[in-house]
């Protein structure tokens, strides 16, 4: 099978790219497809040259790079959107490419006949709205709420003309984004697969005989109980609640550790005014992000909303004991107090503090979260999802040589 794969960028450090590029190798790999990768910038993938010529019976991996512009983010998606739709149209028409399929992780072109959805923006749209009014920021921030509000309005256009088309095939990362699809835009025909979890590289053994020295690193005692987060958009990821938390528990010879891309500003007010500088540390993404789960020694992820969560399943799959939000997708895996610990109330202080209380203090909880977590992630491997993926993409070269056959 030849796919045409259309990303923005891949690479390992960011959650949904390393999970994309992951399904990508395995395609290629164990099921034998050529790969066209249409992206503006891509790390970490075994790469065939466009001039080489694929071998037979063996998938490849090819990047066609797109030419990307500076500019404010809705400039750069647009140019994205349109450049790489004329890009594959061109290479079709001169005959370097000839795809089964178009495959898009999210709104990433007008005619993708499957998409993996990652994000509803409409249900994202919902929440963040009273936070897009002019009325409640300054003058001086409105530019830049005009420039979100045209975005988000672009995204959401998009997502209402393209997902409601029912010969495009629809995956959601999770059941609650399949619900999002089927309530939006009336696709009660989308199914799930969730990002899977590499177990090979995730595991507690190799987390463990990293673990001093990851600390001492990262300049952690050994008495030091760390709580790690990891991700961008930090509001979204309940990082003001943690926070809080964090000061209920001052107590507790505990320090969080908080990996992504964001804005520092808004929380090291926060931060300075509850006296909290020595308890929480920013750290900047890496590919080895293994490093981080071997500093710590539980995951928390109090997300306001949030499509998946694929941190929780790596933290689970490298031993780490995890509390996790219901609003986030990965929810949908743990059985509470079995293999992690539930926040009910996403934005509830009082009950974050009190689970991290539970994970501090009770090492045999721990224990019985961690082992049965592990058993929980190895169910969730890359690999299965890439079966389920697979069988998807075949369902969807049926479905798109039948729909072509009725148009004619």
């Amino acid at each position: 099978m030849q796919l045409a794969i259309i990303s923005p960028f891949l690479d390992r450090r960011h959650g949904t790219e390393r999970a994309v590029s992951e399904l990508i190798e395995r395609l290629a790999r164990n099921y034998n497809c050529e790969i066209h990768l249409y992206s503006q910038h891509v790390e970490d993938l075994l790469l065939t040259p466009l001039d080489q010529a694929p071998q037979t019976g063996q998938g490849c991996v090819r990047w066609h790079r797109v030419v990307s512009i500076p500019g404010p983010h809705l400039i750069q998606y647009s140019w994205w959107f349109v450049a790489n739709t004329l890009q594959r149209w061109w290479d079709v028409r001169s005959g370097k490419l000839s795809p089964d399929l178009v495959f898009s992780p999210g709104i990433n072109a007008w005619d993708a006949d499957v998409i993996h959805v990652h994000i509803v923006f409409q249900e994202f749209y919902q929440r963040l709205k009273p936070q897009l009014l002019f009325r409640h920021a300054p003058p001086t921030s409105w530019p830049r709420l005009f420039h979100r509000r045209l975005y988000y309005g672009l995204i959401r256009w998009l997502e209402r003309r393209i997902y409601r088309r029912k010969h495009v095939h629809l995956a959601g990362v999770s059941g609650m984004v399949v619900t999002q699809l089927g309530a939006h835009f009336g696709r009660k025909d989308a199914v799930s697969i969730p990002n899977g979890v590499d177990v090979k590289r995730f595991e507690p053994q190799d987390r463990l005989q990293r673990r001093s020295a990851a600390r001492a690193e990262l300049n952690v005692d050994p008495e030091t109980f760390v709580l790690l987060l990891i991700g961008n958009d930090w509001r979204n990821k309940g990082l003001h609640t943690l926070i809080e938390s964090l000061n209920e528990c001052r107590d507790l010879p505990i320090r969080l550790f908080v990996v992504g891309k964001d804005d520092e500003k808004p929380f090291e007010a926060k931060i300075q005014r509850l006296g909290l500088l020595d308890r929480v540390r920013f750290l900047a993404p890496s590919e080895d992000v293994i490093k981080f789960y071997a500093a710590a020694d539980a995951y928390v992820g109090p997300s306001l909303e949030d499509a998946y969560g694929l941190p929780v399943i790596e933290a689970m799959a490298s031993g780490l004991p995890v509390i996790a939000s219901v609003s986030a997708g990965v929810s949908e895996i743990i059985n509470d107090g079995v293999n992690g610990l539930l926040l009910r109330e996403p934005t509830n202080v009082a009950e974050l503090a009190s689970l991290i209380r539970r994970l501090v203090g009770d090492a045999s909880l721990r224990e019985k979260l961690v082992g049965n977590a592990v058993n929980t992630a190895r169910q969730s491997s890359l690999d299965q999802s890439a079966v389920v993926m697979w069988g998807l993409l075949n369902n969807a070269t049926a479905g798109k040589r039948a729909y072509a056959n009725s148009e004619e």
